[in-house]
């Protein structure tokens, strides 16, 4: 991952220096360039050779052992895998719903976190849930989003896929923030932290396979469609971040109190 997170560096350089290469049809072409305007992805030309790669990994090598993966495994298991995964970014996600000003989310986050990683040995399994404290998401990218800052130029980045200026934060962000980097470094540690980002990689690709196939089977450009499609997971995520930040009831509650504790919080938004 270190590796990776070192490599990434100078592409986002480059796409800084880059960004002025790319030029706008004349504003005399009005359909064009609004069109230019609304797609915000100056940097087209870099984007697509990243995206011809990407493709190129996949298509030979993270698509087959994704789908020997998917024949190995169960539903459950991925699942498993999953909730293992989302609890690692678990006390980076306490610190950004923090610094969001997200109180709720922020305890809900670290109620999971401790209960997941105890009762649900290392988070592998999801108790918290089942107590009524179910999984509330957020990275770096999105609380600076709440801030203002602007998504930018659309990135599409070798290896990581679908980005922006602004989420391409999430990258070192996670990498620094996941519980195992502050520890001293150890072989153990090493191949720890390297076979389960493999196996998110691969886990990742395995959930994702059916959309991805469905993608590159019916759209006419498929590079249009993912880059149309993360950004509107993108808006989808910030906005339930928005408007999410509620009380949590226990499951223990009363019914009775949980509802009105619900509808309560409702009645003042």
């Amino acid at each position: 991952m270190g590796i990776a997170i070192r490599s990434i560096l100078p592409v986002l350089a480059a796409a800084g220096l880059l960004a002025g290469c790319a030029t706008p049809p004349p504003r005399s072409n009005q359909a064009a360039y609004q069109a230019y305007q609304q797609q915000n992805d100056p940097l087209k030309p870099m984007n697509k050779v990243f995206y011809r790669f990407n493709n190129t990994l996949d298509t030979y090598v993270l698509k087959p052992v994704a789908l020997g993966y998917i024949d190995v495994t169960t539903p459950g298991v991925r699942r498993h895998v999953s909730d293992f995964m989302s609890n690692m970014q678990a006390p980076a996600q306490l610190l950004y719903f923090m610094a969001s000003g997200k109180p709720r989310d922020a305890g809900t986050t670290l109620v999971r976190f401790l209960v997941n990683s105890t009762v649900g040995i290392g988070g592998i399994f999801d108790p918290a849930a089942t107590l009524g404290y179910r999984h509330v998401y957020t990275d770096l990218g999105l609380t600076l989003a709440g801030y203002g800052v602007p998504a930018g130029p659309y990135l599409y980045l070798p290896l990581f896929g679908p980005s922006g200026v602004r989420d391409a934060t999430n990258i070192p962000a996670d990498f620094v923030m996941t519980p195992t980097f502050p520890p001293p470094p150890s072989t153990g540690l090493s191949i720890f932290n390297y076979s389960s980002a493999g196996l998110n990689v691969v886990n990742t690709r395995a959930q994702l396979h059916g959309t991805i196939s469905n993608v590159k089977a019916t759209a006419l450009d498929p590079y249009a469609t993912f880059r149309s499609l993360y950004r509107q997971h993108r808006a989808a995520q910030l906005k339930t971040i928005n408007r999410r930040d509620v009380v949590t009831p226990p499951a223990w509650y009363p019914a009775s109190v949980r509802a009105r504790m619900k509808h309560q919080e409702y009645g003042q938004q």
